[in-house]
């Protein structure tokens, strides 16, 4: 019996050592992180490997408040809402994985920090079971700014290792992060779904009419979006 009991730890202890580090990892970075800035999975991964990592960390206030307003109105119009997580728009997304219709998505912008932060890149159920508890304890633990800092600051924004916006800026646009017009905000925020694919600086039609809609969404109910805000109202 105690041979067994021997031989079945050595199978499940690293397995189970991974787990812990898994779960303890967030427990300790996560308050950590709301002084210093961190980098995301994969810009460790590329940088690994030997490629390129360009990101210059910038204050949420010097971040165009355009940007803010149609980052979240694309990405997670709830974000001031809910509290890490979406709850409808998941309960949904169950719905269609056990009926096998296609995933729509339900990553809130929360639930996508977490993501780069601590998990990994790949369509998976696990991997969206476990972003589902750590975004929870992002936003108990972090302001909704920092939380919105953070992923303004480690979003991939460019095809060749462009983190954050103000490297995604510059390389679109030739522009600090605080200078974006309606136009070039909105087409900053329709390419972060697919920065490889998506060229904010030479847009086709459709990447075109997507940030028309987002602009035109941003610019009606943007200051949805003022829990970003310092002073509780963007300057839109």
């Amino acid at each position: 019996m105690a041979r067994c009991a021997k031989n079945l730890w050595r199978i499940v202890r690293i397995p189970l050592l991974a787990l812990a580090l898994l779960v303890a990892l967030p427990l300790v970075l996560t308050p950590l992180y709301l002084a210093v800035d961190p980098v995301s999975v994969p810009m460790l991964v590329r940088g690994a490997t030997g490629q390129k990592v360009v990101r210059q960390w910038r204050d949420i206030d010097d971040i165009s408040d355009r940007l803010k307003a149609a980052v979240i109105l694309s990405e997670d119009g709830q974000f001031c809402r809910h509290h890490g997580v979406d709850i409808a728009a998941l309960r949904q997304e169950v719905d269609n994985f056990l009926a096998g219709r296609d995933a729509r998505g339900a990553s809130t912008i929360t639930m996508q920090v977490a993501r780069n932060l601590f998990l990994w890149n790949g369509q998976s159920a696990l991997r969206k079971a476990l972003e589902v508890p750590l975004a929870a304890y992002i936003d108990l633990v972090m302001p909704k700014r920092r939380i919105m800092e953070i992923y303004l600051n480690i979003a991939e924004w460019g095809p060749s290792g462009q983190f954050g916006v103000a490297a995604g800026a510059e390389h679109a646009f030739g522009r600090e992060p605080q200078n974006l017009d309606w136009r070039t905000a909105s087409l900053l925020a329709v390419t972060l779904p697919n920065p490889i694919l998506r060229n904010p600086a030479r847009p086709g039609a459709g990447l075109s009419r997507v940030a028309g809609i987002v602009e035109e969404r941003a610019r009606l109910y943007g200051q949805r979006a003022a829990c970003v805000s310092k002073d509780g109202r963007l300057a839109l």
